[in-house]
């Protein structure tokens, strides 16, 4: 576990060595910022869209959640976070390509499989319990296919199911559907294997497969 004084400890590093290095890109950086890719991936701390594409400052323009989820497009309700960083990525920034990443081990899919904070009080479980709901649909998927919900098959697929739904759900944005019909926009599914550090890309056939580096 690395204690907030050793975070500081790390920004001394950074200061002096990577930012140094980078000046002229961080002076460039605070004109304005111009990514080509938005990716949402999921909060889980194992999991560094920067690192696992060795992507420098202003290169990637993120938002990390449990289960790197995206709800389908509403305007009623509560709060929109993801709408709003999905909105201001694709109509103001104009990103090109948008990745939705999973990963292995995500204790969000594992808590949707398992419902433990199903029925929950606020504080005890009640806010994951009401945000992983949007894979109710894909938990009843994995169910039918699956015999044993708590053996690593499961968990693999309720991961590959939760990139298939946010992709499902960015589909009903309106202006991310204008931009995938004239090709302004392209959509992507990833999953990346904590494990052994393997990246694997959703296909057109619907099956992810694993990156072949040469």
């Amino acid at each position: 576990m690395v204690a907030f004084t050793e975070l500081l400890s790390g920004y001394g590093r950074f200061r002096n060595a990577a930012y140094l290095d980078q000046k002229a890109r961080y002076d460039q950086l605070a004109e304005g910022q111009s990514p080509g890719t938005m990716v949402i991936s999921c909060s889980d701390s194992r999991v560094s869209p920067s690192l696992i594409f060795d992507a420098g400052p202003g290169e990637i323009f993120m938002v990390r959640n449990v289960a790197n989820l995206v709800p389908p497009f509403e305007t009623g309700g509560g709060q929109h976070g993801v709408s709003a960083a999905l909105e201001f990525a694709v109509t103001q920034l104009q990103v090109r390509d948008l990745l939705v990443l999973g990963h292995g081990g995500c204790g969000g899919c594992g808590a949707a499989l398992s419902r433990q904070f199903h029925g929950s009080d606020p504080g005890k479980g009640y806010f994951i319990a009401s945000w992983i709901g949007l894979l109710d649909e894909a938990r009843n998927a994995v169910e039918a296919r699956c015999n044993d919900l708590n053996g690593p098959e499961a968990q693999l697929a309720m991961e590959h199911e939760a990139v298939r739904t946010s992709l499902r759900n960015l589909r009903t944005f309106p202006f991310v559907e204008d931009r995938l019909a004239d090709g302004r926009l392209t959509l992507h599914g990833g999953h990346f294997a904590v494990a052994h550090g393997r990246l694997s890309i959703l296909q057109d056939s619907g099956e992810f497969e694993d990156i072949n580096l040469s």
